[in-house]
C-alpha cells in the first residue's frame, strides 16, 4: 500500500487551469503540489498509524452491524459518560486533542459508518437516522444507559436525532452547530427577524460553497470514482475544506496528510458520503437542554435566535478563534464547554 501509493503519487499527472494560482476557486497549484511533494517523499504514515492503532479501540455488535470506538475508561466507573461524535470530511482524529483533557470522563467515540476506521459499508440506506440508532444500541451494549452527546457536521445531526428518539438516555447535548439541513426548510415566516437573516446568509454560503454537497449527495459513485482512484485528488478534495473551514495554522502537513491518508488506506472516501445521498428526518424541536458552541471560523456560525428555533439552548457560548474542527483547533475551549453540557445534567 505504501509503494503504491508513493508511485501513484510520483506519476500525478499535474492539471493546470486559468485560476490555479486563485485560492478562491479551490485549492491552489503550488499549494497542491508542496503537499503532494511531502506525501511522497517525506510523509510516514506508519508511525501514525502505530499512533492510532494505541488508542482504546473496542468493536461492538449491533444487530447486523459492527460498530468500532474509542473506549476511554476513567479510573471513576461511575464518572459521567460523553459521546464524542465526528463529521465530515474527518474522522475520529477529530478528538485525538481532546482525550487526554478528559480522562475523568468515561469517553465513547465511534467511527461513524461509512467513515475511515468503521466497519465497512456495503448496503444502501445508512442514514443519519440509522446511524442514530446504532450509536444508541452500541451504548447500550457497552453498559451506558446515560450520557452527553457532543459533536458537529454529520454528528451534530446524529446528536440531535439521538437527543430526540431517546430522550431518557441523552442527559445533554454539545453541539457546535444546529442540523445544515434545517436551513433548506424553515420557515423565515416563523423566526426572529436575525434568525430569518441567517438563512438568507445560509442559502449564500449554499450557493458559493456548498458545491461539494450537491455532487456527494446527488451523484456519490461517479465521486467516489474520480476521488478513490487519485490519492491527488482526494487530497484536493479534503485539504480544500480543512484549510479553508479552520483558523489558520490549524494543520501541519504532517497531520493533513494523516487525516487525509486515513481515507485513502481505508478506502471510505465514497461512503462517506452516506449521510449525504441518504435522506434525514429531523425532529421539529428538541427538549433535551444543550450548549452551543459557536467559532467564527466555521462554515455558517448560528446566531442564537435561530438555535433556539430548534433547540432548548441552556448556554451559548461565542469563542474568539476556531472553525469547524473546534475540537482539534482549540481542545481546551472545547473541553470547557462539554463540561458544561455535563453539568446541565445536575440541574
Amino acid at each position: 500500500m505504501r509503494d503504491e501509493l508513493r508511485e501513484r503519487l510520483r506519476r500525478t499527472r499535474r492539471i493546470t487551469t486559468p485560476w490555479s494560482h486563485d485560492e478562491t476557486r479551490g485549492i491552489t497549484a503550488s499549494r497542491l503540489d508542496e503537499l503532494l511533494h511531502h506525501w511522497a517523499d517525506g510523509y510516514d504514515w506508519d508511525k501514525h498509524e502505530r499512533r492510532i492503532r494505541t488508542l482504546p479501540w473496542v468493536t461492538v455488535g449491533t444487530g447486523d452491524t459492527e460498530l468500532r470506538v474509542i473506549h476511554q475508561r476513567a479510573a471513576d466507573p461511575g464518572a459521567p459518560v460523553v459521546v464524542l461524535l465526528h463529521g465530515w470530511p474527518d474522522s475520529v482524529l477529530r478528538f485525538e486533542r481532546l482525550l487526554p483533557l478528559l480522562t475523568d470522563l468515561n469517553v465513547v467515540v465511534p467511527a461513524l459508518p461509512g467513515f475511515p476506521f468503521a466497519a465497512p459499508l456495503t448496503a444502501p440506506g445508512m442514514s443519519a437516522n440509522r446511524i442514530a440508532g446504532i450509536v444508541a444500541d452500541a451504548l447500550a451494549e457497552l453498559g451506558h444507559p446515560r450520557y452527553t452527546v457532543s459533536g458537529g457536521d454529520v454528528g451534530g445531526t446524529v446528536a440531535e436525532i439521538l437527543a430526540a428518539e431517546h430522550p431518557d438516555r441523552v442527559t445533554a447535548l454539545h453541539l457546535t452547530n444546529i442540523a445544515p439541513r434545517r436551513a433548506l426548510t424553515a420557515d423565515p415566516a416563523q423566526l426572529a427577524p436575525d434568525a430569518a437573516a441567517y438563512l438568507g446568509r445560509s442559502a449564500q454560503w449554499f450557493r458559493t460553497d456548498g458545491g461539494y454537497i450537491a455532487e456527494q449527495s446527488t451523484r456519490p459513485n461517479t465521486l467516489a470514482v474520480a476521488l478513490g482512484d487519485s490519492p491527488a485528488g482526494l487530497a484536493a478534495w479534503l485539504v480544500e475544506k480543512l484549510e479553508s473551514w479552520s483558523d489558520e495554522s490549524a494543520f501541519t502537513p504532517d497531520e493533513l496528510l494523516t487525516w487525509v491518508t486515513a481515507y485513502w488506506v481505508t478506502g471510505t472516501i465514497g461512503t462517506s458520503f452516506a449521510t449525504y445521498a441518504e435522506p434525514v428526518t429531523l425532529p421539529d424541536r428538541i427538549a433535551t437542554p444543550a450548549v452551543l458552541s459557536v467559532f467564527p471560523r466555521d462554515t455558517k456560525p448560528e446566531p442564537r435566535s435561530y438555535a433556539e428555533a430548534f433547540l432548548n439552548i441552556a448556554e451559548y457560548v461565542k469563542h474568539p478563534a476556531g472553525g469547524h474542527f473546534a475540537a482539534w483547533e482549540q481542545p481546551e475551549a472545547y473541553a470547557g464547554d462539554l463540561r458544561r453540557a455535563v453539568g446541565l445534567a445536575d440541574r
